[in-house]
């Protein structure tokens, strides 16, 4: 009788069970912490955009730092969407996982880039500062949230 075989074969099928299984979490975010992050987007983006709307500056440099904001949220829920694909097992290439990151960083830099040579009060640059990572911290929770919803929802009906 060769025992040993037998038990390396018990675990070596309970270890690929184990590899092909998802794990599956059923906790939803509450609707406490979904209004948060949207409440926290809303505000974010809203002072940033009435911050520019007032400031004293050229009509091409609201432009910039808007544009700056557009992208900024866009890269971030571009991210965070290639990471909770590479989390759920659907397909992502590097390259595009690689540009959300770029993009993401390339925002970050261009606001301090714009921020830094601008002639703003030091209290006006920490305003966009942090309105604008505000926002782009809301926009992750917002983006991880809607997923989380819908992945239980999904989960839950495929046990039906």
């Amino acid at each position: 009788m060769n025992y040993q075989t037998t038990v390396s074969v018990d675990e070596d099928l309970k270890k690929t069970k184990s590899k092909k299984e998802k794990e599956v979490f059923d906790q939803k975010p509450t609707s406490a912490f979904i209004g948060a992050s949207w409440s926290a987007l809303l505000i974010g983006m809203t002072s940033y955009c009435i911050g520019l709307w007032n400031a004293d500056m050229m009509l091409n440099e609201k432009g910039y730092y808007f544009t700056i904001l557009l992208f900024g949220l866009f890269s971030v829920i571009s991210v965070q969407k290639a990471v909770r694909d590479k989390m759920e097992d659907i397909p992502v290439t590097d390259i595009y996982y690689s540009i959300s990151w770029f993009t993401t960083i390339a925002s970050i830099v261009l606001l301090v880039i714009g921020l830094w040579n601008a002639d703003l009060l030091l209290s006006e640059k920490g305003f966009y500062g942090m309105s604008f990572l505000l926002s782009l911290f809301a926009a992750i929770a917002v983006q991880k949230n809607t997923r989380d919803v819908q992945y239980i929802d999904r989960s839950l009906e495929g046990e039906k």
